[in-house]
């Protein structure tokens, strides 16, 4: 079978990767020059190394691409710092971290010995746990996150501490916008699973070289390849007017829509069409600091305390000289999800007040850090549209069409996940079985 995949994100390459096991003939049109989509490598001279377009994390729960990383030559324990869960101010102020007891009483004993938490607040969490288990981890439908943690009455500390900035990393959405739903399934596949399920799983490498630069070397790869021709039918696709037996449409919802419109409006199911054109968009902000000398942070991974009004939106700092081994200097990568009001700032104002977020916050931690040293290199990636915003009550597309021909792959898709890495892998395989099964 000779297919197409349209899209060279985590998604297409996932569905490539499904397919030419099961022995298709795949060709991957790409627009851009490198795989991993909204997740890849970025090359940028300054900093004499590879970045990233934004800094990701993962969780042990996300089992779908752990397998698939292996499957390819890719053996997660190299690749991936997994650390148990622990959050951390980068001000010293709060620490959660998890002891090794089986789920969910690790998450329990976690909440309970957590620093900068009173004995009420410590319980208010556990009540929101217990309450989400009654319910079978299924709120009502068009709850947001906000409106779940006022039914449970989860004091401010809690939200500015624990449940918003999971919300923020999670659904790149603000909680009192996103969905209750898509937050409670993280919260039950992290927490209530296994107990590695709630590792978090931190690239010691670039995004691309994770596990798309390996797919990427087993397929026909057509970078700069812009697919501006789209034409499904029963019997196969014409892809810019070449014919394949079948297809993989892995691109955002508003280019699907323009390439399937016509086609969709003549097959008569608008419905497919409307769902695709209602999709909002969030962005993801990420600083990425090199230091004029070392400086090593306590964890690899920690919380800032944000104040918009000085434009300290940053939610997370991240140590990547200690993730890639990479120095003699230090490198840094500040992230802030849902990153309207930075992506509206004026760039040199905006990292300006990321830097002294981190340096300031790092210059109240008890163990008194050294003074943050100087930057030599420094460079803000704003992803525009880096999600999908997960709001109550969106209706997302199955993988199947109208046409047994075409499937669609993305993080968009009906996963049941919001838009994280591990959507985009499972609606990648779903959409390769698809189309074997047809």
């Amino acid at each position: 079978m000779k297919v197409a995949i349209i899209g060279a994100g985590w998604a297409g390459l996932a569905a490539c990767a499904a397919l030419r096991e099961a022995g298709a003939q795949v060709t991957v049109f790409e627009a851009g020059r490198t795989p991993g989509g909204r997740a890849r490598r970025v090359v940028h001279p300054e900093f004499g190394a590879q970045l990233d377009n934004g800094q990701h994390i993962m969780l042990g729960a996300y089992d779908q691409t752990l397998a698939l990383m292996r499957r390819v030559g890719r053996n997660p324990a190299a690749l991936l710092m997994r650390r148990s869960l622990r959050l951390a101010s980068l001000d010293g102020q709060f620490r959660l971290s998890a002891p090794p007891l089986p789920a969910p009483w690790h998450a329990a004993a976690a909440l309970i010995a957590a620093r900068g938490l009173s004995w009420r607040d410590r319980l208010d969490a556990l009540r929101l746990m217990r309450g989400l288990k009654k319910m079978a981890w299924q709120p009502p439908r068009d709850w947001t996150v906000s409106q779940l943690l006022a039914h449970y009455r989860q004091p401010d500390i809690l939200a500015r501490l624990i449940w918003d900035p999971l919300c923020l990393a999670a659904l790149n959405t603000p909680p009192a916008e996103a969905s209750a739903v898509l937050y409670a399934r993280i919260l039950r596949d992290s927490l209530a699973g296994r107990r590695h399920d709630s590792d978090l799983l931190l690239p010691c490498v670039d995004l691309s070289a994770l596990w798309p630069d390996a797919v990427a070397l087993q397929a026909t790869m057509r970078y700069g390849a812009t697919v501006r021709q789209l034409a499904p039918s029963s019997r196969g696709v014409d892809v810019n007017r070449e014919r394949f037996d079948a297809a993989v449409l892995a691109v955002p919802p508003s280019v699907a829509a323009r390439l399937l419109g016509t086609a969709l409006r003549e097959a008569g199911t608008p419905g497919l069409l409307r769902a695709l054109q209602a999709f909002d968009y969030e962005p993801i902000g990420t600083l990425n600091l090199r230091l004029e000398a070392a400086w090593p942070l306590p964890e690899p991974m920690m919380l800032l305390r944000e104040d918009a009004a000085r434009g300290h939106v940053g939610q997370w700092v991240f140590d990547r000289s200690r993730l890639t081994g990479r120095g003699p200097g230090a490198e840094l990568a500040v992230v802030t999800s849902a990153a309207r009001s930075l992506a509206e700032t004026d760039r040199a104002t905006a990292m300006a007040a990321l830097t002294a977020q981190v340096a300031e916050q790092a210059a109240r931690h008890p163990a008194r850090l050294a003074p943050m040293p100087a930057v030599q290199a420094a460079e803000l990636f704003i992803e525009k549209r880096a999600t999908f915003a997960a709001v109550p009550g969106l209706v997302r597309p199955l993988n199947t069409t109208p046409w047994p021909t075409l499937a669609l792959a993305g993080d968009w898709t009906d996963t049941g996940y919001p838009g994280v890495l591990e959507g985009a892998v499972r609606s990648g395989l779903q959409a390769a079985r698809v189309l074997l099964a047809r």
